[in-house]
């Protein structure tokens, strides 16, 4: 299967295994190429990027970016982490990425349970599979 992964950037290192995981079971996984430098510890992007993510989604046009993935892709997979004190946090980013998702009818993974955030219930209402880090069950 073809995988766009979704996330916080600021989460990206715990992505990387994950993505090595599932392209060992022979999937191809799709992210940014600026998630991809924040992850690998490109210190010059890391501080280009901190308390800039508005002019770097723009700089590179990530929003379009992750819906040519997304309809590119056969799902995603929503690596939804413990961040600013909320179980599976989901951002606003991923958040549009699950609408994208849905309305191109990809199924929709949560690595984690759908958080409590204001929007749980659109979350919810787009039937996302939990899979509670078990990456076999993405088939």
């Amino acid at each position: 299967m073809e995988i766009t992964i979704c996330g916080s950037i600021s989460e990206t290192a715990k992505m990387l295994p994950i993505i090595e995981k599932l392209e060992q079971q022979g999937h191809k996984c799709f992210w940014s190429k600026g998630m991809e430098k924040y992850a690998n510890g490109d210190l010059e992007w890391i501080k280009k990027v901190k308390g800039n993510h508005a002019q770097i989604k723009q700089d590179y046009n990530t929003i379009k970016e992750y819906y040519n993935f997304i309809k590119n892709s056969d799902c995603i997979l929503v690596c939804n982490f413990y961040k600013n004190n909320i179980p599976g946090y989901i951002g606003g980013s991923a958040l549009m990425e699950i609408g994208f998702a849905h309305i191109l009818d990809k199924p929709i993974y949560l690595l984690n349970p759908v958080p409590e955030l204001l929007y749980k219930d659109e979350i919810i209402a787009v039937k996302p599979i939990i899979i509670n880090n078990d990456l076999s069950i993405i088939k």
